[in-house]
């Protein structure tokens, strides 16, 4: 009732654990109980072509229903983690996807190659990251650049691409059309929301980065928003999508399902409850029974609106 297909690789379930929050598959088999094969597949650590220690502390802060993170992308190197990471996994429990981060187009298009050349089963495309020749702005930001970066990303390889799309842009549907164009076989939504915490005694942010990235149940209305948009371009095309944001119970996860997404990523949840997938794998078999639905693909894209589903102002 789980299983499913995603641009080619079989899911056990359509569980996705995280890029961020898993380090490179191994961090959590040190659990008692826990297993990466409660989800379909698991996304590595952000990895850039040389290594980084990433931001200066502090680097997380818990805020009301989620958290702040700014880690800088603190990695080994797309090479170390060919050479010595990835041999260590096992490729018959998941599928295991690596996060392509960059600073140049240049940069993403040689991580992709060299992970190209590797086991890894598919490529998560983070265009959050800033592009240091336009200022800094995030590559994500820009439709144009994003699909440039898509472009440069499929050039170098022939395995499954999925663009993560961030919410800190005007028009994410539209940015979801160009990297569709730009050759992206499926797109991850959301990426974290940008936000801040203080210190009101030292009237200092409290992440050392001064901002960070916002994960946790306080993003999920706003990531289910975003992959019902985002959904309505997918569709037309059969891209399927990872959507994410906040999701800790089997009701987020079909909150998502029927939002648009065909797979939903599990990340912040996992640092307060290990074992959540099991927990979630076996209530969205319920919802089914329940429903009287053979299979879990049929859930993608069945939200009934009220209305025509206009834009309302806020405010």
């Amino acid at each position: 009732m789980l299983s499913l297909d995603f641009c080619g690789m079989a899911f056990g379930t359509p569980l996705v654990l995280l890029s961020g929050c898993v380090g490179f598959g191994e961090e959590y088999t040190r659990v008692q109980g826990f297993a990466n094969s409660d989800a379909g597949a698991v996304c590595l650590k952000g990895t850039t072509l040389k290594p980084r220690l990433g931001n200066p502390p502090h680097r997380i802060a818990e805020t009301w229903m989620g958290m702040l993170n700014a880690i800088g992308l603190q990695n080994p190197g797309a090479r170390k983690v060919v050479d010595e990471y990835l041999p260590k996994l096992d490729f018959t429990e998941t599928r295991f996807i690596a996060n392509v981060c960059g600073s140049t187009v240049e940069e993403y298009e040689e991580v992709t190659r060299i992970f190209d050349d590797s086991p890894i089963d598919a490529m998560e495309i983070n265009i959050s990251c800033p592009n240091v020749k336009e200022g800094g702005v995030a590559f994500g930001n820009d439709p144009d650049m994003s699909a440039r970066v898509v472009e440069a990303c499929r050039r170098a390889t022939q395995k499954p691409l999925i663009a993560k799309l961030s919410p800190n842009q005007t028009h994410i549907a539209e940015n979801a059309r160009r990297c569709i164009e730009a050759g992206s076989d499926a797109l991850a939504v959301i990426n974290t929301v940008m936000g801040m915490a203080i210190d009101v005694e030292s009237r200092r942010p409290v992440i050392g980065n001064n901002q960070g990235g916002l994960s946790g149940p306080a993003i999920k209305p706003i990531a289910l928003l975003k992959v019902h948009q985002v959904y309505q371009v997918a569709a037309r095309h059969k891209v399927p999508i990872i959507g994410q944001g906040g999701i800790t119970t089997a009701g987020d996860a079909l909150e998502f399902l029927i939002a648009g997404a065909t797979a939903v990523g599990i990340g912040t949840a996992l640092f307060y409850d290990p074992l959540v997938c099991p927990k979630i794998n076996s209530g969205i078999v319920e919802y089914l029974k329940r429903h009287q639905m053979a299979h879990v693909t049929g859930l993608t894209g069945t939200l009934r609106l009220y209305g025509d589903g206009g834009e309302e102002c806020s405010g």
